[in-house]
């Protein structure tokens, strides 16, 4: 049999395994439940709830409607106590049966901190599975080559042990680490251009410049480019338009930069580079041109044979599409899957289609799934003294329904029952059924539930503050001045009466200062929320502030993510802070403010 033909039937059997799980997905998901019960029956954690119920004896359907009716739905604080004890050595069955060894580190730019999160060798098979699954689909449409390479800009953070000897680390520090990373490349034929000493020394600029040198080495065998998350992809090209003329010198010498000072990771790039004046000229002769037209084209201009960018596109990451776009040229996006640090969820079945419109179907398989409706509402206004409030939360919830009774068009928040020790978790991630795949529901992501701008009566969620920034950021394109906007973020301040928001700009290029006031005042004008509509109206919100920072100061908050333990794999800009060092770096940065005069 040809490599071809291999690798189509390795294509085809996983995609024949999929279609059958989604078959019948109502059944799939129950049989899902009993293995987890069945696997984890008599942990602590499960017993206060279940105590000693013959899992086996139970019909499916009946343990279903069971397990729903007396096991209550779990936050993170529920689940931390017992964490905690394993973190600090308790071996008892405390969330699984099986012992836990590793501890995942989420990243921690959502909530403000990390939380450990159980990660078991189910974590690194799911992994596996769910990368050869999307694949498969992607091949369908953008066909390689075995033996291809791939231009991986990924990083590993530091492992670390607890006081009871468990392992913590980042989900992905834990899958880079595992032989189901190694398993992959074998499986797929398709070899990341950067040793595993590049990807895990610690130090993410060293890790960003061998990545790029490698992946100019071996240019003509690069397939597809890739990071974790699509904010990766675009730090490391501009890190790139500052340094090319040192990674150029550095393929024309057979030499590599002093920056790199980890003797184990020039080690293991000196092992693979050898002296190549006729590419490194090449590459010299091409950046010259992209340099005139502000890099535009990068990927496809260097990397000549790649397919497409592969990445995580939606959510936080959508703002960074206009350049990852702009680098790309016409190579197509294709976002990466559905997953959180808790579990993996749903698979990209439609590469095709646009960031913006990707849908993930979810794997019965990987997790019990529950979700719960969403419905947005106009809020009802009590005047009182003058002042007006409001008790209603961001959405009115409707009764928790399994994975085969969604509806389409309908907004939920996923709850999870995995085989890593959570029960009934709200993730806290908003989605929204957009239509099947076979029997399974494919979601667009929405937001993360708890990222609220709020003062009074108003509630503006991540997606809400995107589609504002996006409305405003396009002001900046107008005219000649060819300004972007390189990051953003934004805070609810309430430490004057009335408070106000506060959106923290970066911009790259010089702007009119009438044009940001536009800005300002547009993006005030642009919240549709009921409740920041009467507000402002009212005066009981103050004027939107916009700050525009010094240029470097998100790295600063990367800086500081990185120094308290985050990974660049997983980092996520917080799109709404609270946090008091974040927002001392965004003041003591602040070069301009502008206020709007949008309600008078």
């Amino acid at each position: 049999m040809t490599n071809i033909n291999c690798k189509d039937k390795i294509e085809t059997d996983i995609i024949g395994w999929f279609d059958e799980v989604v078959e019948d997905s109502a059944a799939v998901q129950r049989r899902t439940l009993r293995r987890i019960l069945e696997l984890n029956h008599g942990v602590e954690y499960l017993k206060k709830w279940i105590g000693d119920i013959k899992i086996e004896e139970i019909d499916e359907k009946l343990l279903e409607s069971i397990y729903a009716s007396l096991v209550p739905l779990a936050s993170h604080a529920d689940i931390e106590p017992f964490t905690k004890r394993i973190a600090d050595g308790d071996t008892t069955p405390l969330l699984t049966q099986q012992p836990i060894t590793n501890l995942s580190l989420s990243s921690g730019t959502t909530e403000g901190r990390q939380k450990f999160v159980p990660f078991t060798h189910h974590s690194s098979q799911t992994t596996l599975q769910i990368f050869k699954l999307a694949a498969a689909y992607r091949s369908r449409i953008y066909p390689i080559r075995r033996g291809g390479r791939i231009l991986e800009i990924i990083y590993s953070s530091k492992q670390c042990k607890t006081k009871g000897g468990i392992i913590t680390g980042t989900a992905t520090t834990h899958y880079y680490a595992s032989d189901e990373f190694k398993i992959k490349q074998q499986q797929t034929k398709s070899f990341t251009c950067s040793p595993q000493e590049v990807i895990s020394c610690g130090d993410y600029k060293q890790s960003t410049y061998c990545h790029l040198l490698l992946g100019l080495y071996f240019s003509h065998e690069v397939e597809f480019v890739t990071s974790t998350f699509a904010y990766s992809i675009v730090e490391a090209f501009r890190s790139f338009e500052e340094i090319w003329k040192e990674l150029c010198h550095d393929i024309r010498e057979g030499s590599l930069s002093s920056r790199i000072n980890i003797d184990k990771v020039r080690k293991s790039v000196s092992d693979i580079t050898q002296p190549n004046p006729k590419l490194a000229s090449g590459i010299e002769s091409i950046c010259v041109e992209l340099e005139r037209a502000d890099w535009f084209s990068i990927i496809p201009k260097l990397w000549p044979n790649a397919k497409y960018v592969y990445s995580i596109m939606t959510g936080s990451m959508l703002p960074y599409l206009t350049k990852l776009r702009h680098y790309a040229g016409e190579l197509p996006l294709v976002s990466a899957d559905y997953g959180s640090t808790e579990s993996w969820i749903g698979v990209n079945v439609d590469p095709s289609n646009p960031p913006e419109k990707v849908t993930f179907a979810v794997i019965p398989t990987f997790s019990y799934f529950e979700f719960i409706p969403l419905f947005r509402h106009k809020l009802n206004y009590n005047y009182q003294n003058g002042n007006i409030t409001s008790t209603n939360d961001d959405y009115i919830e409707g009764n928790l329904v399994p994975l085969c009774q969604v509806k389409s068009g309908q907004q939920y928040e996923i709850v999870l029952t995995t085989f890593t020790g959570l029960y009934r978790y709200r993730l806290g991630d908003v989605v929204e059924v957009d239509g099947f795949y076979n029997k399974t529901p494919k979601l667009k992501f929405i937001c993360r539930r708890n990222l609220i701008l709020t003062v009074n009566i108003d509630k503006n969620t991540e997606k809400d503050l995107q589609l504002i920034v996006e409305r405003g950021s396009q002001i900046l394109s107008k005219g000649t001045s060819r300004a972007e906007l390189v990051d953003f973020t934004s805070h609810a301040s309430v430490t004057k009466q009335p408070g106000h928001y506060v959106i923290y700009w970066e911009i790259k290029g010089e702007i009119d200062e009438k044009v940001l006031d536009e800005c300002c005042r547009d993006m005030d004008a642009s919240f549709v929320d009921h409740g920041y509509v009467v507000s402002r109206r009212t005066k009981s919100i103050g004027p939107l502030e916009l700050c525009i920072v010094e240029k470097g100061t998100f790295k600063k908050i990367l800086e500081y993510y990185i120094g308290n333990g985050a990974a660049l794999s997983q980092f996520k800009t917080p799109r709404c802070t609270s946090n008091k060092a974040l927002l001392k770096i965004l003041n003591v940065c602040t070069i301009k403010r502008f206020y709007s005069t949008a309600y008078g």
